[in-house]
């Protein structure tokens, strides 16, 4: 077995330099923040524009019109584009429902239905069984944020709060949904059943969940006992259940998200909210609204594009593979490889197809499950994405909410705690299964 010499583990070694765009972005925003004290001073955008630059003048030989050639491509990639559509759509949805009262609704019926002390801690519930229904994060992150901001102007509860439950929710659907690509990814990349994989999940994000439950039932126990629920329209909360139960029936993001532009905009002018040119205008706002966020997408995408391009992905494959030496240094080797390709490429399907390929031939070489590395695939790319700043789903959340990122991470609990039983679970293997004979049999067979 120790013989085993596969073409994907021989990695070129790669270039350390090429990563110092990333390391410059964080420099920049984090750094500021710190010395400043005020994490607003940065903008995001200028701090990517400046990486950019840096990515550029690495590898000096290579000529300005190829280097350009390669951002572009990456900038204008499938996944990027369907972010932006996500986003815009999102902003229309958004702008639209609280527009015509959707959102002062929506909170005033929980206000009025949930005991104040399971106010705040439904809402992540409510998060968690949404973006396992959507299967996108970034989807529910967008259609409920601004149910996160009513119910701060309504209980005074830190706004940054409730944003980190919007975020840290919606990571769960990406990790036990089985429409989300990160699931569909890191199943197809190992060869195992899709509900194979989300069953491996299901016992690591389970008490991850159950404790975030309660910190956040602990932390906000009494806060919302003064707030009293003001006037609502059970008719205008129904865009929000329209998308849930589409999200329940398999509906696809694009479509869900577009039919609640049209459903709320619908019921604003069945109600005498909106007329048909201030939907129009509402429609406007929310998606100019989300146009840095665009542009932001696009800038990470193209300087992605040329990190992978000069090396940087080939030397964190070679440097981690180098340093495996048994099957739990293989467990941990995988998992360091997706998290720091995560933190690199800020999108963690991308970080499922790019380690996924070298993750399979490291576990048959060392008598692996393949339902266990699509699992730890999914759970190390997923935590990280649930925390880095520049990641989209803390983009969307602030960009929606007008908060500070660095205020949203420190009450980033589920991703946190993830992170912990994940790595828990690389070493006391829960839940146990057959890994090794199941493992055995299919490197035999291959």
């Amino acid at each position: 077995m120790e013989n085993i010499d596969d073409n994907s583990l021989n990695q070129k070694k790669g270039s350390a330099i090429a990563l110092l765009p990333i390391g410059v972005f964080l420099i920049l925003f984090l750094g500021s923040g710190i010395l400043t004290g005020d994490f607003y001073k940065m903008p995001a955008l200028t701090a990517f524009v400046i990486a950019a630059v840096v990515a550029f003048i690495i590898n000096p030989k290579e000529s300005l019109d190829n280097k350009m050639d390669v951002f572009l491509k990456n900038a204008g990639d499938s996944n990027i584009l369907i972010m932006i559509v996500i986003f815009l759509l999102a902003g229309a949805f958004g702008s639209v429902a609280k527009a015509m009262g959707g959102v002062d609704s929506t909170v005033n019926l929980s206000l009025a239905i949930l005991p104040p002390n399971l106010l705040v801690p439904g809402l992540f519930l409510m998060v968690c069984f949404i973006s396992t229904s959507m299967g996108t994060s970034v989807g529910t992150v967008s259609a409920l944020t601004p149910i996160a901001i009513g119910v701060s102007q309504k209980t005074g509860i830190q706004l940054e709060l409730l944003v980190a439950i919007i975020v840290g929710g919606s990571m769960v659907g990406d990790s036990l949904s089985m429409i989300s690509d990160t699931t569909i990814a890191a199943a197809s990349t190992q060869g195992c059943q899709m509900k194979d994989k989300v069953k491996m999940n299901f016992f690591v994000i389970l008490p991850a969940a159950l404790l975030s439950f309660i910190i956040i039932a602990v932390m906000t126990a009494g806060t919302a006992a003064s707030a009293e629920a003001g006037p609502y329209e059970v008719i205008k909360v129904v865009p929000y259940v329209a998308v849930l139960v589409g999200a329940l029936a398999g509906a696809n993001v694009f479509v869900l998200l577009a039919g609640g532009v049209v459903f709320a905009g619908a019921i604003g002018i069945f109600t005498g909210t909106l007329d048909m040119w201030q939907f129009i205008d509402a429609v406007s706002k929310g998606m100019a609204g989300m146009q840095e966020l665009c542009i932001l997408v696009v800038i990470v995408g193209g300087v992605i594009g040329l990190i992978k391009h000069n090396g940087g992905i080939d030397f964190i494959l070679n440097f981690v593979t180098s340093k495996i030496k048994s099957p739990t240094g293989a467990k941990f080797g995988i998992a360091l490889i997706a998290s720091i390709i995560d933190l690199c490429t800020a999108n963690n399907t991308i970080t499922i197809i790019t380690a996924g390929p070298l993750a399979k031939d490291i576990g048959k070489k060392y008598g692996l499950d393949p339902r266990k590395l699509a699992s730890i695939l999914d759970l190390f790319s997923s935590c990280w994405q649930g925390m880095i700043p520049y990641g989209a789903q803390i983009l969307t959340a602030v960009g929606i909410a007008g908060v500070s990122s660095i205020g949203v991470i420190k009450f980033l609990y589920y991703p946190i705690l993830l992170l912990i039983f994940a790595s828990i679970s690389l070493v006391i293997e829960f839940p146990k299964l057959s890994f090794k004979k199941e493992a055995n049999k299919e490197s035999r067979a291959s």
